[in-house]
């Protein structure tokens, strides 16, 4: 599986919540439990060659490519979005002809089993796009999959651009994707940044391979305190905790 799939892991983030005076260090560099929450992220993914793997770096981006050589690299020189980030890493993905994952460097809490299930998943059924959704009795500001009359994938919303029926949805997207890496990357040439933001989503990725006759596929499970992403210094410390009990 190492062989045919990449991966993108976006780490670009100043994280301005959790800054401190203390440490002004990018997101994904910030310690738990004595390690940089990228590292665990890593460690979830060493079933992927190093080399396969791509970290799209942007805030003090010299600090991360120092802490992790052996890995590739794609800089995001302004932060205009999930989206965006991914557009970085085309020019890495552009002779590509198998899948790619896309996920986060700052949920590290995240399992190795579940990123092998999403693409497990993925190349089983045979998907263009297959999304790793998931529920959680923590309050988390993750986009709502919308589903249609038959339960078949529509389309993801950001929690900011939800309506009021639309945030009841308890099936959350996490952010992580599988990909058909060259129907992708012409998807993204269809991204667009009209929304309340005016930034590009990654999450509007899916509806449009959708649009383009792409079969897309989810991977939903209880996903628990997995799925938290760093945002905040309360978070981080729920995290550490999280991670020491492993």
């Amino acid at each position: 599986m190492e062989n045919d799939i990449k991966a993108v892991i976006l780490a670009a983030g100043k994280g301005t919540r959790i800054s401190s005076k203390q440490s002004d260090a990018p997101k994904v560099m910030r310690e738990a439990s004595g390690r940089p929450i990228l590292s665990y992220v890593l460690d979830a993914l060493s079933f992927i060659n190093n080399e396969n793997i791509i970290l799209v770096v942007g805030y003090k981006k010299e600090s991360v490519m120092e802490c992790f050589k052996g890995y590739q690299f794609a800089v995001q020189h302004e932060q205009l979005g999930t989206g965006h980030a991914v557009m970085a890493a085309q020019e890495q993905l552009s002779a590509h002809k198998g899948a790619v994952l896309i996920c986060y460097g700052d949920m590290p809490a995240m399992r190795r089993e579940t990123y092998e299930n999403l693409i497990n998943t993925h190349i089983k059924q045979g998907n263009d796009c297959t999304l790793l959704t998931g529920t959680s009795k923590l309050p988390m500001a993750f986009g709502r999959i919308i589903r249609g009359k038959d339960g078949v994938f529509e389309r993801v919303v950001e929690e900011k651009d939800a309506s009021p029926e639309e945030l009841k949805i308890k099936e959350l997207n996490t952010g992580v994707y599988v990909f058909d890496t060259q129907k992708m990357l012409d998807a993204l040439k269809q991204l667009k940044n009209n929304n309340s933001q005016g930034e590009y989503y990654a999450t509007d990725i899916p509806a449009i391979m959708k649009s383009k006759g792409g079969k897309i596929g989810v991977l939903m499970q209880d996903l628990g305190d997995d799925i938290i992403g760093i945002n905040t210094s309360e978070e981080l410390a729920i995290v550490e905790e999280i991670l020491s009990k492993r």
